[in-house]
């Protein structure tokens, strides 16, 4: 099996080259593990599930690539699996963008050393798909990297300029009356005002540091509970075939964690709604679960149109879709895809889309599967 972003189920039509790849994925990765720790001075005590972040779906996209006439020419081939790893890395470590082109280099060298010493000569075509799907994933994963940084900068500038001009003119205001007064008792009373204006100003300041320190003031208050995720989404499911009538299969695969039962249960729901929205009518949305390295993947998929990859950032971003339907553009993709981000990245981890017309469209959840470090909200010991 695969954890390719398009949730291929089995390897029966993939070619020698992708199926051996995939098969050595764990040694690869106990193998860049080592060395990203040791040589990345960034990661060294990052968890393993937040270091190895969505990187197993990113190299199983390269083993599909490998295979001739598939539909994915690399890596980073119509998803944004490579951006979301970029992204993550912004939100939730201290990496600079030097440390996250050595991990990606060093996953390059880890791949080539592992084929090698398995005995896999590699044809030129095939090292090419390879460094060309590692070039692809750093320019995209820096790319996101750095958009993070300007985005957490240009909403700390906004709620400077916003939220601190109200009590920034008060206070200036009542030090103008103070140096136009000689009345005791008057300066006391404005003098009074002026402080109060300043310490609103200070607390204001330590609220927006405190919502910055996620991802930039997006986090959603998390109640966090252990349960198997199989179990709620097949609860979604049965509501989504009773209340919608959509005809949705689901791969079952126990999975316990911590998780914020409520967030995840609309995330999903929304997943499903805009599966079946934008779908080609009739054909079922499917549901995957897994786990790998400590993390869920958890993907929704349907036919239909697929989404183009210049717009499959912007499907996420609320601003963006309001922006477009200002200016007459259809929003489209369902509202409810910005709160899926919102919540995913809130767990710790994101959410990515895959999409092509060969392959039809897929939304990826990928969380740790122990949230605990990443929830502020009070957990709940009791599983439902």
């Amino acid at each position: 099996m695969t954890y390719a972003s398009d949730q291929k189920q089995d390897t029966a039509d993939l070619s020698a080259t992708s199926t051996r790849m995939l098969a050595l994925r764990e040694q690869v990765f106990a193998d860049w593990e080592r060395a990203v720790r040791a040589n990345v001075e960034e990661a060294a005590q990052l968890r393993h599930p937040v270091l190895i972040d969505t990187l197993p779906v990113f190299y199983d996209n390269i083993a599909e690539s490998l295979t001739p006439g598939y539909g994915r020419q690399g890596g980073a081939d119509g998803t944004t699996v490579a951006a979301e790893h970029g992204g993550e890395r912004a939100r939730i470590t201290s990496y600079d963008h030097v440390a996250l082109i050595d991990e990606y280099q060093i996953l390059r060298r880890c791949i080539l050393e592992a084929l090698a010493r398995d005995g896999i000569s590699l044809s030129h075509a095939e090292v090419l798909v390879i460094d060309s799907s590692i070039d692809a994933g750093i320019k995209e994963a820096v790319n996101a990297f750095t958009l993070v940084h300007q985005g957490l900068r240009e909403r700390f500038t906004a709620a400077l300029t916003h939220d601190l001009r109200g009590p920034l003119h008060a206070a200036s205001m009542a030090l103008e009356i103070i140096l136009m007064t000689n009345d005791p008792a008057r300066i006391r009373t404005v003098a009074a005002k002026a402080l109060s204006s300043v310490q609103r100003m200070g607390g204001m300041v330590s609220e927006l540091l405190d919502s910055m320190a996620f991802h930039g003031g997006q986090k959603v208050p998390l109640e966090l509970s252990a349960f198997d995720i199989c179990e709620l989404v097949r609860e979604v499911q049965l509501d989504a075939v009773a209340h919608q009538g959509l005809p949705v299969h689901m791969t079952p695969h126990s999975v316990h964690g911590w998780w914020d039962r409520k967030a995840l249960w609309r995330a999903i729901e929304n997943m499903l709604s805009n599966a079946a929205k934008y779908g080609t009518p009739g054909t079922p949305v499917t549901i995957k679960i897994d786990e790998v390295h400590e993390r869920l993947l958890l993907t929704v998929h349907n036919h239909g149109e697929p989404i183009p990859q210049d717009e499959q950032e912007s499907i996420f971003q609320m601003y963006r879709r309001a922006e477009a339907a200002r200016q007459g553009v259809k929003a489209g993709w369902g509202i409810g895809l910005p709160y899926v981000r919102a919540v995913a990245e809130s767990h710790g981890g994101s959410v990515g889309v895959d999409s092509s017309r060969e392959r039809g469209t897929t939304f990826v959840i990928d969380i740790p599967v122990d949230c605990r470090p990443f929830g502020e909200a009070p957990t709940l010991a009791v599983a439902p």
